[in-house]
């Protein structure tokens, strides 16, 4: 049942606005305090009023016991002025006096329903030992007291009266007393509580809406902007700072908006540097194949070297394609991923005897240092193709005579490679570019080599989607270093 309340109050989408949700705190706040003061204050009313009546009851009959002691009523019910007190008692308090003797014997009874009759209960009981009792029924509307006969000593312990005795005690007077004067008292009081209560929740319902709607302005102005943004009037950062919370938001929304930008700039930059990439060797094939054509006779030699420059051409076009469709499957989401646990050791063993003919033609030396051994969970192909683009850039971007070194090492929670090599270096300004897609540092150079500037940026794609991270230190002239970090437990 209360799961269904849930989901109905959930498609009432009132309850879903903040607005609405102000305004009934708001409106709570101000009625539940009022209605718990309405009541605390009838309670204390009735409280009082009944103790009140229950002290002045007992004073007056602790004065008629008295009474009946000196006449001797107990014995000899035919005192006038004892049955005169006793019946303006009854009367001036709407209730009714019962006399019972040693015996248990009612001797009196203002109601003269049970004259003769014996009464035998724990309040008369009580009573005949000393203890005066008092209860208040406030259902049926009526006090029942107990008061002793006898020369008592009256005593008060704990708010409740007791009556000690230095004798026996002659007899119990049983009294039963109204509340309806209080009844009708409280519930006069109560109406006139509820009136301004009724007041008050008017009051508060017209504070509850202005401060609701007060209170929620800068939201909708919020609202506003992003909505001026997402139709294209404006691409200005926007600034709502009447709360700390529009000003988490709206810093939360300026960062998207900067990244969005960032990203748009990227794709358009990414479009045209592709575009440019593949038009070049395209230019230069056609160039090639127009001067073939329109030579007449065209030698043998010539031919060839024609042809060999076309291939070469067609060689480039195809490592761009095939560079972009790496980027492609980078971008992918890591769930694409084929994780294996895999000796790190051999597998840089045979990256690296893959690429020593390259480092030989170079006349470069490769030195590969293994701390320990290392097993990891990896997606082989990834990571193969990522510290492959490493190794060779360090080859490739060398100097004569260079070196390059591979180390290895790892603690318990990840392992490290540590690609360092003998060569140009890259200058400081241009290390925090390296990672985007057809950068090149030296572009006459890597066009010579033939780099097309995707590597670094597929080698970055491929370790983040191992959760790693990948970090340059590197000094114009001096060489560079590169640092992968990958943790050995795939995280899931």
């Amino acid at each position: 049942m209360f799961g269904r309340c849930k989901k109905y109050l959930r498609k009432i989408n009132i309850l879903k606005s903040l607005k609405a949700r102000l305004f009934f705190i708001i409106l709570l706040a101000g009625i539940i305090p009022s209605t718990v003061t309405r009541l605390a204050i009838l309670q204390n009313y009735e409280d009082r009023a009944v103790n009140v009546r229950i002290a002045d009851v007992q004073n007056q009959f602790k004065i008629l016991a008295n009474h009946l002691i000196t006449y001797g009523y107990l014995h000899d019910t035919s005192s006038e002025i004892i049955n005169t007190e006793l019946e303006q008692l009854s009367n001036l308090y709407d209730g009714r006096v019962i006399i019972v003797d040693q015996n248990f014997k009612v001797v009196k009874d203002t109601y003269a329903l049970s004259e003769g009759k014996t009464v035998i209960s724990e309040e008369v009981i009580r009573c005949f030992k000393g203890n005066s009792t008092t209860n208040y029924d406030r259902k049926n509307g009526y006090i029942e007291i107990t008061t002793p006969i006898g020369n008592l000593t009256s005593n008060v312990k704990g708010g409740t009266q007791q009556d000690g005795t230095s004798g026996l005690v002659d007899g119990v007077m049983l009294t039963s007393v109204s509340t309806d004067t209080i009844t009708t008292t409280l519930e006069i009081l109560n109406r006139k509580a509820l009136i301004v209560e009724f007041i008050i929740f008017i009051f508060m319902v017209a504070i509850a809406f202005a401060m609701s709607h007060f209170l929620t302005i800068p939201f909708e102005r919020v609202t506003q902007a992003i909505n001026a943004v997402k139709a294209g009037f404006t691409d200005e950062e926007i600034s709502v700072n009447d709360y700390v919370e529009t000003e988490h938001i709206v810093d939360a929304f300026n960062q998207l908006l900067g990244r969005m930008k960032v990203l748009d700039d990227s794709r358009q930059e990414f479009v045209a540097n592709v575009s440019h990439e593949l038009k070049t060797p395209l230019t230069s094939m056609k160039v090639l194949a127009d001067s073939l054509m329109m030579q007449e006779e065209v030698p043998v030699e010539l031919y060839k070297e024609f042809m060999t420059d076309i291939a070469n051409e067609i060689e480039r076009e195809s490592k761009i394609i095939n560079d972009l469709l790496s980027i492609v499957k980078m971008d992918k989401k890591a769930a694409d991923m084929d994780v294996t646990s895999m000796d790190i050791n051999e597998l840089l063993e045979l990256i690296l005897k893959r690429l020593r003919p390259i480092a030989r033609q170079k006349n470069v030396e490769v030195i590969y240092e293994s701390i320990r051994q290392v097993t990891a969970e990896v997606d082989e192909v990834k990571l193969t193709l990522a510290l492959s683009n490493l190794v060779e850039n360090a080859i490739k971007y060398n100097e004569p005579q260079g070196w390059v070194r591979v180390r290895l090492d790892a603690d318990h929670q990840f392992f490290t490679v540590e690609i360092s090599d003998s060569g140009m270096g890259i200058p400081e300004e241009e290390q925090e570019h390296i990672y985007e897609r057809f950068y090149r540092v030296d572009k006459s150079h890597s066009r010579e080599i033939g780099g097309t500037g995707l590597g670094l940026a597929i080698t970055r794609s491929a370790v983040l989607m191992h959760r790693g991270s990948i970090k340059v230190m590197s000094e114009e002239g001096k060489g560079t270093t590169f640092t992968v970090k990958i943790p050995l437990i795939h995280p899931v």
